[in-house]
């Protein structure tokens, strides 16, 4: 689609108008995790928690006392948590043979009465082919929107945190929206159970009914029917999507594509999908400033220091930075005349996790999508998209790149970052012997 026809086309999405001073941006996990709890504790209506996990451990706790409190001083509450099905049943990467979180939710029910559903999601019959990716934690008429799981490191606990974006939305009708496709379209399906009661039913018992409920899941859309944004007004469209080709897919390859000065690309795992590698391509072809920020390789979430034992899952943030490094080689042209800007984040031993694109100070997107092959064709994913013609959030965009930037530094030519002859010798050797029997290839694809 030429350039001059994206941007009408993205701006007739139905949205949700804002008012002034609607969106709020965090700028940390411990910020993040105070708002969550007193938003919980204050809650009046409703309260749905969206994520990949909750997980048992300290800032886990925090979060069920907080949703067995609500439960039990304000019964009338509609509270539910919603989790991967296929998550919450195992231990770690790792870790050996563990239970899961499900065994803790259940222990919590018996404990306290099964005052919190918790249900389990499966977006497809094994995890490794697709997750419950969609994010939002939906409290009364507010949405908390983030990239973040529910554990210790995304809560910033006792310092050590896992660095997101965090966003605060104020609006009935988007949190209503929100709201409905959760409760309406994926907690009355078959295949949705919940994990807080005993016997939760075998995965593979219910295969039937997980493959009917992702073929689904490929139409599933928000319902917009209330959504009347006024041209010129601060709004925001949610979107959903699963599978290859899907409608979030195509909106993030059409937003990139719209830029006409400046593009910013947020994503912990240097992976793009060919779709979005291609339309980063044509913008440094049509002089676009792009920059991309990823974490360091010692900022990835399966890092693993060499004082560690050594394990085959800790090869990945190497492989992700092969890519980042064949990426500089392709564009060092455009790393060199300062066009393209790769920004390496890291902040002693923290992770990265920050995902989303801002476009000329006119469209942001939030997402948990981590615009790899992986959210592009397993993973069910949604996002918000905020058009503000009038610029009532560049302030705070800029705050937040701000934020992210003090703990980035830039590479500037590709032999900025390390080639594989400088890894350990245990990741050597996977990484060639993966490389032998282009195993590796596979990986990019579903990790």
């Amino acid at each position: 689609m030429p350039l001059i026809q994206l941007r009408p086309h993205i701006d007739q999405l139905p949205a949700f108008g804002l008012k002034k001073g609607a969106v709020t941006t965090l700028f940390s996990a411990e910020d993040f995790r105070t708002t969550l709890l007193e938003a919980i504790r204050t809650a009046r209506k409703r309260i749905c928690l969206v994520a990949l996990y909750l997980q048992d451990d300290e800032a886990g706790h925090l979060v069920m006392n907080a949703l067995q409190d609500a439960a039990r001083e304000r019964p009338g509450l509609d509270i539910c948590v919603v989790v991967d099905w296929h998550r919450a049943q195992r231990g770690l990467i790792g870790a050996g043979h563990q239970e899961g979180n499900a065994a803790w939710y259940r222990e919590v029910s018996r404990q306290n009465g099964a005052r919190v559903p918790v249900w389990g999601v499966p977006a497809q019959t094994r995890e490794l082919f697709g997750v419950l990716h969609l994010k939002g934690f939906i409290i009364d008429d507010q949405v908390i929107y983030s990239g973040a799981s529910l554990n210790n490191v995304y809560l910033g606990w006792q310092g050590r945190y896992r660095f997101d974006r965090y966003h605060l939305i104020d609006d009935a009708a988007l949190a209503d929206c929100m709201y409905g496709l959760v409760t309406q379209h994926v907690l009355g399906n078959p295949a949705v159970h919940r994990l807080d009661l005993p016997n939760p039913p075998q995965t593979r018992t219910l295969r039937r009914e997980i493959k009917e409920f992702r073929a689904g899941l490929t139409h599933q859309r928000y319902d917009y029917g209330s959504a009347m944004a006024l041209p010129g007004e601060l709004s925001v469209t949610p979107l959903i999507g699963v599978g290859k080709n899907n409608p979030l897919n195509r909106q993030v390859c059409q937003l990139i594509a719209s830029a006409k000065q400046r593009v910013v690309i947020c994503t912990p795992y240097f992976n793009f999908p060919r779709p979005v590698s291609r339309e980063i391509g044509r913008l440094l072809r049509r002089g676009v400033t792009v920059d991309i920020i990823v974490g360091d390789k010692t900022a990835n979430d399966f890092f693993i220091p060499e004082s560690e034992p050594f394990k085959a899952i800790g090869a990945l943030p190497y492989l992700y930075e092969i890519n980042l490094r064949r990426f500089a080689k392709r564009h060092e042209k455009a790393l060199i005349n300062d066009q393209l800007r790769l920004h390496l984040w890291k902040h002693e031993d923290n992770s990265y996790h920050l995902k989303g694109i801002l476009i000329d100070d006119h469209y942001t997107l939030i997402t948990g999508n981590n615009l790899n092959p992986r959210a592009f064709r397993l993973d069910l994913e949604n996002a918000l998209l905020f058009r503000d013609p009038n610029g009532e959030l560049v302030e705070q965009n800029q705050a937040e790149l701000d934020n992210i930037f003090r703990h980035c530094r830039k590479v500037t030519r590709a032999g900025d970052l390390e080639s594989i002859r400088h890894y350990p010798e245990a990741v050597r050797k996977l990484i060639s012997r993966l490389s032998r029997v282009r195993v590796d290839r596979l990986l990019y694809r579903i990790l």
